[in-house]
Formats: structure tokens, C-alpha cells, sequence
């Protein structure tokens, strides 16, 4: 598996600083559930797993008297720590099959582009033992295609996005297969009864040439193709920049593009 990839400094830090944004649609969507299902009670607690440098944490710091991050990556901890500066977030180093917290303590367990790595069974028997009643869990994450859209140079810059992506195929991990999915599998394999699954959540944010090459260097495939072949990654960023640049022209260093994706959600219930 690529986890170890994730322990790594450099790539977190690449991922604190050039990742996606968090995605309000998706959180959006997230928190209607969740208070919806739970009535409109107090929203006491959420844990958000595997949550990385926290970009999928901090946004439910405002709905939830207290917020817990947990990841296997130290490093991320670390970042997420430095990033934070909400009195009700906090962070720790643990694994999503062994869960830091009480039983039937918890409103919502959510993991944003994590749960595809996680052992499941053992991840839903977790998250089920500190659910409250009527306690949610949310699974997201996004679909590895993107269109840039500029002036009339969008499909020639979607062109060449998409290429890279595509290169970086052989070096996904096999549970990669599950994002490509839309999580399907992730969702038949949820214990629970009361539960759906949301597809072609739209996202749009902007991102500077430098932005979009740092987002490139931030995702495990590229990290990946370093481990493999460094020589041959480092020709693929320095040729994709020439062709963005080719494309873009004088306009390449000022310009902020438009970058479109998809999520898709997995929701659950406790009853």
C-alpha cells in the first residue's frame, strides 16, 4: 500500500499547501444530513478520520461543540496542529480501525478521501461502537478527473491535466479501484441499514499555474512515481509546465484558472 507515503514530510506538506480546498458543497451536504437525523439536537462531537492536515476538519468546527482529528501520519498531525487555531479542534495520532474515543459518544465520524485505505470492517465496527443513536457517518472524496476552463484554451489546458492523471494510473494503488467507483463497494460493505450514496457533487475553485503544478506534486501518484523512477517524474512536471505555459503564454504567471471536479458522499445512519 502507498500509506507510507503519507508519513512522509515532504508530501505533507505539499498536500497542506497545494491540495484541493475542502469542498463546501460537500460539507454542506454532510451537515444537512447530520441534522437532519439527529433531530436538531446539540451536536456534541465529530471525529474526522484520517483527516490529514485537517482541511476537512476545521469546517465543522463551528457546528459541533468539539472536533477530533486522527490520521496514522504524524507528520500531518504535526501540520494539522500548526494550521489550527479553533479551541474546540483537536488532533490525534491513531489509526481509523482503533478509534481514540468512547463508546456512544459521537455525532459524526466523516473521513474526506480516506476511507478507500482504511480496513473496513474494522473501520464501521469502530465507528459504530462510538456512534450515538441516531449518531451519522459521512465518507467522501472526489473523482481523479478535473477540467481547467479558460477563455477558449480550455480543452487544450483539460488536455494536458488529463494526460497527467492518466500517466499517474499505473501508479495508483489497488485501492484507488474504489474511488474510481464512486465508493460503491465502500458503500454496500456499511453495516448499517439506514444509509445513501451521493454522486456528482459539483466543485469549482481557482488555482495559479504555480498552484496547479504544487497540486500535481501533492497527490501520492506523483510521490509515487518519484519513489520509482525520480528522474522521469521530475521530466513529466517540467514538460507539463512547458505545455501549460505554451498554452497560456504571456498570461501564464497572472493568470487564475477556473477548476472544475466531482465528489461523491457516502452517508450513513445509526439507529
Amino acid at each position: 500500500m502507498a500509506v507510507h507515503l503519507f508519513k512522509k514530510m515532504t508530501l505533507s506538506s505539499l498536500y497542506q499547501k497545494y491540495m484541493v480546498p475542502a469542498s463546501n458543497e460537500v460539507i454542506n451536504t454532510v451537515l444537512s444530513y447530520v441534522k437532519e437525523k439527529t433531530d436538531g439536537r446539540p451536536l456534541e462531537m465529530a471525529v474526522d478520520v484520517g483527516c490529514g492536515t485537517g482541511r476537512y476538519t476545521l469546517p465543522f468546527a463551528p457546528h459541533f461543540k468539539k472536533v477530533l482529528g486522527v490520521d496514522i501520519s504524524e507528520s500531518q498531525i504535526t501540520l494539522a496542529k500548526q494550521h489550527t487555531v479553533a479551541n474546540n479542534v483537536s488532533y490525534m495520532v491513531a489509526p481509523a480501525e482503533k478509534l481514540p474515543v468512547k463508546d456512544i459518544s459521537v455525532d459524526l465520524v466523516t473521513a474526506a478521501l480516506a476511507a478507500h485505505w482504511f480496513t473496513a470492517d474494522e473501520f464501521f465496527s469502530e465507528a459504530i461502537r462510538v456512534l450515538k443513536t441516531r449518531g451519522c457517518l459521512a465518507l467522501h472524496g472526489f473523482y481523479p478527473a478535473i477540467q481547467i476552463e479558460y477563455k477558449d484554451v480550455s480543452h487544450e489546458l483539460t488536455a494536458v491535466i488529463s494526460e497527467v492523471l492518466d500517466t499517474f494510473y499505473q501508479f495508483y494503488d489497488k485501492n484507488i479501484e474504489q474511488i474510481f467507483s464512486h465508493y460503491h463497494n465502500i458503500y454496500e460493505a456499511v453495516p448499517l441499514k439506514d444509509k445513501e450514496r451521493i454522486t456528482d457533487i459539483p466543485m469549482t475553485f481557482q488555482k495559479s499555474l504555480p498552484e496547479i503544478m504544487g497540486f500535481i506534486e501533492s497527490g501520492y501518484p506523483y510521490q509515487a512515481f518519484v519513489e520509482k523512477d525520480k528522474k522521469g517524474a521530475e521530466e513529466l512536471l517540467i514538460l507539463t509546465e512547458k505545455r501549460f505555459r505554451e498554452i497560456l503564454g504571456e498570461e501564464a504567471d497572472s493568470v487564475q484558472l477556473n477548476m472544475h471536479m466531482k465528489h461523491f458522499c457516502v452517508l450513513a445512519c445509526k439507529h
